[in-house]
């Protein structure tokens, strides 16, 4: 019994060590420091007011003081009591470091959305964030049209940056409200397009509307190259004589996916590769082998797909005309007939110029008939 009491007090000695050293390595905040909380509030207005003094001109520079001072009076301190709170802070800078991050944090979504302000008053999209199923719709998200000749169309622009990738995938989204449903739908003509440059080609694709709710356009390519720019619009026409009321379009949405998957006739071509590789190191050691494989490759693949050999392209450059395909023979045929045909033209040509003209003879006029019954007799 006396062991088993002394293990008792022995844990709970240890335990109370342990609490006193817990204890003794915790920070202890003085009295006049600023808590966490309304620190991080108090240095994002504080960074805010400090931008906007720097902007000031030189007339204008007594205003910077008057911002940090409204700053401090908000959050019902002074100077003197932040200074001195970030000189404790300094010394502690595991939480400097979490506030810092929280504030800086709260400064990149405001950059954002001041951004978005600019974007929308200067009408030029900005920078679009990165990574996939992207929103990259720069513009306002709701839109209304009344059909009228100043009031019936609207058209956008997008220019591309650098987190375009080739093969990205965009989707166009717009949810459309008739104001007046009771008209029938075949009066309704709304015509919904868009439109991606490419560097070798442009893709568009055009949708009617003729009923509420949402519609969607998308556009893909693989084998076009990079994306160029962005475009697209909204026309809204009604018939004079009808009143078919105005259009509203919410939720404009533009997502952009990246593809993540590769190309087949990639992975084709690697294959092919892997082939003639694999056929051309067997040949080294034993030609048996190399014939053998020859003859499988030419059995699986079609001729028109088959990737040569550096050997057998050498060989046909080297040795005899190079073969034809069928499509080449009967277009060179097509042309030799053609030539012949003119050749046959201008000989004719040359034989009329050739032959002496005859003179040409003017039709003579009829003589007078005499007639030999009124002539006197002798």
């Amino acid at each position: 019994m006396g062991r088993i009491i002394d293990r008792r007090r022995l844990r709970v000695a240890f335990l109370g060590l342990v609490c006193l050293a817990m204890v003794g390595c915790s920070v202890k905040r003085p009295d006049g420091v600023i808590d966490d909380a309304t620190m991080e509030g108090l240095l994002y207005d504080y960074y805010i007011a400090k931008s906007m003094g720097d902007n000031l001109q030189g007339n204008e520079n007594y205003k910077k003081e008057l911002y940090t001072d409204a700053v401090f009076k908000k959050y019902g301190t002074t100077k003197a009591v932040f200074d001195s709170s970030l000189v404790w802070y300094a010394r502690n800078t595991q939480t400097l470091s979490k506030i810092y991050d929280k504030v800086s944090e709260r400064l990149k979504r405001q950059q954002l959305t001041v951004n978005k302000l600019v974007s929308l008053r200067d009408k030029k999209p900005g920078i679009t964030m990165r990574g996939d199923s992207v929103d990259v719709w720069p513009w306002l998200r709701i839109l209304r049209l009344t059909g009228e000749m100043e009031d019936n169309k609207y058209a956008f622009s997008i220019p591309v940056d650098t987190n375009y990738q080739d093969r990205d995938t965009l989707v166009w989204m717009v949810d459309y409200h008739f104001l007046r449903p009771l008209l029938p739908d075949s009066l309704r003509r709304v015509v919904m397009a868009m439109q991606v440059l490419y560097d070798k080609d442009t893709l568009s694709r055009v949708e009617t509307v003729s009923a509420s709710g949402p519609r969607r356009l998308s556009l893909y390519a693989d084998t076009l190259g990079a994306m160029k720019e962005i475009r697209g619009f909204i026309y809204y026409s009604r018939p004079d004589s009808l009143s078919s009321g105005p259009l509203l379009g919410i939720n404009f949405q533009l997502m952009r996916y990246h593809c993540k998957d590769s190309l087949t006739f990639a992975q084709r071509d690697s294959l092919n590769r892997g082939d003639t590789l694999r056929a051309d190191s067997l040949a080294k050691d034993v030609p048996a082998v190399k014939a053998k494989a020859d003859s499988a490759v030419k059995e699986t693949v079609p001729a028109e797909e088959r990737r040569l050999t550096p050997e057998e392209m050498n060989r046909r450059r080297t040795t005899g005309p190079r073969e034809k395909r069928p499509e080449q023979i009967e277009v060179e045929q097509h042309i030799r007939q053609e030539q012949l045909e003119q050749e046959q033209l201008q000989r004719r040509n040359q034989q009329r110029r050739q032959q002496p003209r005859r003179p040409e003879t003017r039709p003579q006029a009829p003589r007078p008939r005499t007639d030999n019954s009124n002539t006197p007799q002798r």
